[in-house]
């Protein structure tokens, strides 16, 4: 029965986007990308990805397959030795106020919360703003939106040390949000939580994809996390870190905890990890 249904889930899967079919619309685009480091360790391998404006996309595979050091460059802060990104169709990231205006903005949230333990919380979301000029009569509406947006609306006066992790996570992505961007960057933002908050902080993140019109470009480990959240799962090989396989997840927007244990997930989850296991050079 498995077999049929994963026959059946191979079948409906669409074909992802064309690399070569980007534009001034497309948010990232990844051409040829190398990067190794002085010490001669080769991380990334001739990658060419677009991720298209709306899309969920997760980057799939095991530590060491480059999967963070791809991330980082698509948020400007590595540089490739070879290839070159491009966002938007532009050599830099939109990282001011004309970019943000023209629906052209990126915001990246890390694996850990990275929160100022001195400040509240509401200063510590608001910190992006404060860094980018923007007035404080103006920034605390931002602020509070973003704070409600992740639940955290009545949090806003407390000490990051009086959140447990995954409300502390939950005011990282507010910090992210403030800024009102477009395109969302997350390292495995959710890998240190418990099952229970992971689960649900996934679900809260895949409505708030759908609310926002965010484009969003996942990292993870977990299998069962990229075919939740995703629109496309792109399975990353290790030394180098290349790109294996490009998959588009056949799931229904509105995802719920009836879709973790539904046939159509099973599937997919047992097609992504059969292309691992490939992608890394284990039996199947």
């Amino acid at each position: 029965m498995l077999m049929q249904t994963l026959s059946k889930a191979r079948a409906q899967l669409q074909p992802p986007p064309n690399a070569d079919a980007v534009g001034a619309d497309t948010p990232l685009f990844a051409n040829q990308v190398e990067k190794t480091y002085n010490n001669g360790t080769q991380a990334l391998s001739r990658v060419k990805l677009a991720v298209q404006r709306g899309e969920f996309v997760s980057l799939l595979g095991p530590s060491g397959c480059g999967k963070s050091t791809l991330l980082k460059m698509f948020a400007g802060l590595e540089q490739p030795t070879a290839g070159h990104v491009r966002w938007w169709g532009k050599d830099a990231p939109g990282s001011d106020r004309r970019a943000a205006s023209a629906g052209r903005s990126l915001a990246m949230v890390f694996q850990e919360a990275t929160l100022m333990p001195w400040a509240k919380v509401q200063d510590n979301v608001r910190l992006p703003l404060d860094l980018a000029g923007v007035p404080k009569a103006q920034s605390q509406a931002k602020v509070q939106a973003a704070l409600e947006q992740v639940g955290l609306g009545a949090f806003g006066e407390v000490y990051p040390r009086e959140l447990s992790g995954g409300m502390q996570m939950r005011a990282s992505i507010a910090r992210a949000l403030a800024t009102e961007p477009n395109l969302l960057l997350m390292d495995e933002p959710f890998g240190a939580l418990d099952e229970f908050t992971r689960n649900k902080l996934d679900s809260d993140l895949r409505q708030l994809w759908a609310e926002r019109d965010l484009t969003v470009v996942f990292v993870t480990h977990s299998i069962f996390e990229a075919v939740y959240l995703s629109s496309r799962v792109v399975v990353m090989g290790a030394r180098p870190g290349r790109v294996m396989a490009d998959v588009a997840i056949d799931g229904p927007l509105v995802r719920d905890e009836a879709y973790r244990t539904s046939p159509a997930f099973i599937a997919q989850c047992a097609y992504l990890s059969q292309l691992l296991a490939k992608a890394n050079g284990e039996p199947a």
